[in-house]
Formats: C-alpha cells, sequence, structure tokens
C-alpha cells in the first residue's frame, strides 16, 4: 500500500472513511480482496492477500477493525530475512487488543521488519506507527493522510489526495462514487515539487502520482472503505498492465 487518506470523525454515524492505492509489482502474486476462513479465534477478515510474503496491505474485520500499510521508500537496502510487514495487518485484525496496547507493543521491536507505516482503528481509536523511529500516534479528528515516508510527509501526492478528500467532505460527498476517481488520478507533479528520496529523478516523476502505470508496475488496487456504527462497506477495483481487472462491493454487519 503506497498511500492512504483518512476522515476520521468519531461522533459521527461513520466514524471512518479510508480511500487507498496499492502500488506493486504486477508479477507479485496476490488475491483480491476476499473473505478469509474464520482464525482460531472466530476472527473473520475481508481483504486482499499477498501470495509472495503473506499477510496484506489493507483489510476490516467483521468486529470493525481496519489495518492499512505503506512500506517506507528509503535506499537502503532491504532485509531478506526479515519478517513480512503485511503480517502485521492480518495479526492486528485477526487479534482484539485495542490500538494503543498492539502498537506500543509492536514499537518495541518493529526494528525486526524492513521500515514501514502501520495504520489501525479498533472500533474506537485510530492511531499510526512509524517504525523508523518506533513513534506511536493518535490521530485527531479530521482529514490525515500518509505514503511511502512518515506521516504527513507534504509529498504533493499525499497533499493532493488530503485536499481533494477534505474538499468532498465540505461538500458532504462522501459516497464511493464520489471518493473513487480522486484514486485515478494520473498526473505528475512538478520536478519543483517532487521529494528526494534517493531514487532517480525519472521515478521520482513516475511515483508522483496518485495513481501509477508503468508497464511491469503499478497501482494493482484502488479501495475505498467505509466504517459505520452498525455495518461497513469495501470497495476495491483491481487493475493490472492492461487496466482495470475487476471490481468488488462486499457490505457486512459489524459484529462486535
Amino acid at each position: 500500500m503506497c498511500l492512504i487518506a483518512w476522515n476520521w470523525q468519531p461522533d459521527r454515524a461513520t466514524p471512518l472513511l479510508l480511500l487507498a492505492n496499492r502500488d506493486e509489482f504486477y508479477a507479485r502474486p496476490a488475491l483480491p480482496l476476499h473473505w478469509w476462513g474464520p482464525a482460531p479465534n472466530g476472527a473473520e477478515v475481508l481483504a486482499g492477500k499477498d501470495l509472495q510474503g503473506g499477510g496484506t496491505w489493507l483489510g476490516v474485520s467483521r468486529s470493525g477493525r481496519l489495518a492499512a500499510l505503506t512500506n517506507y521508500r528509503t535506499t537502503e537496502p532491504l532485509r531478506a530475512d526479515a519478517p513480512s510487514r503485511g503480517e502485521l495487518v492480518a495479526a492486528f485484525l485477526h487479534g482484539d487488543q485495542d490500538a494503543p496496547t498492539y502498537l506500543e507493543q509492536l514499537a518495541q521491536h518493529c526494528s525486526d521488519y524492513n521500515p514501514f507505516n502501520l495504520l489501525v482503528f479498533d472500533g474506537h481509536q485510530l492511531m499510526g506507527l512509524e517504525s523508523r523511529n518506533a513513534r506511536v500516534l493518535r490521530k485527531p479528528a479530521g482529514v490525515g493522510a500518509v505514503s511511502n515516508a512518515d506521516f504527513q510527509t507534504p509529498w504533493p501526492k499525499l497533499t493532493q489526495l488530503k485536499n481533494r478528500l477534505q474538499q468532498q467532505e465540505d461538500r458532504a460527498q462522501t459516497d464511493v462514487s464520489s471518493l473513487l476517481p480522486l484514486l485515478h488520478d494520473r498526473s505528475i507533479a512538478p520536478d519543483a515539487s517532487l521529494p528526494h528520496t534517493g531514487v532517480s529523478q525519472e521515478l521520482e516523476r513516475v511515483l508522483s502520482a496518485t495513481f501509477i502505470a508503468t508497464p511491469h508496475y503499478g497501482t494493482r488496487a484502488c479501495s475505498v472503505v467505509a466504517i459505520h456504527q452498525t455495518h461497513g462497506e469495501f470497495f476495491e477495483q483491481s487493475h493490472g498492465p492492461q487496466g482495470l481487472i475487476a471490481e468488488n462491493r462486499q457490505a457486512f454487519s459489524i459484529s462486535p
């Protein structure tokens, strides 16, 4: 998952709206959105599945929990023996710990993993963890976003998506049909606005788009998730090098 934006309004009938694009090599095997088999504790998870590393990049549980992960972009070599970051999402969704407990415990050993950002919602609190500095963050009400740097780092596509989500909030246009197009923007940021993350200028340009499309790497999934007080909605579009592959919309009752 490479770009996530959310609207967290804890006092509303829909406390959490989340938009996300997953960018990945097309050759990396994955399953699209589906209900996983019940865990030993009975937890049911709705998510895609990474068939190479295990776990997932974004998912929800039948009990109304949500977790999403982005990798932290770095020029340092990734450790091949590090455990899968996607398993952190699955572990939270299958568990019953509240958000601060889960993240505080994870922060004690997050250096075991390649760098990541993790956003979790336990039904009451929205919180994040930056593994690079083992920092746990309680997210305030309102619109926020994260990409492949620390939370709220003002990369152009992050700022743009965050601002557009705020505009939708101001217009009270928060249905899936209004939100999904925000994830399809292929515009490239001006060179003067590009971050400097250690990759080439040409690659910085490609990666600056909200929706990335190259012959071998791009946006594989566009997702909109709505967590209401009594039910949830999850809409996912799957994309490949030739364009849209499939759409999947799931609605479910929340059973705490």
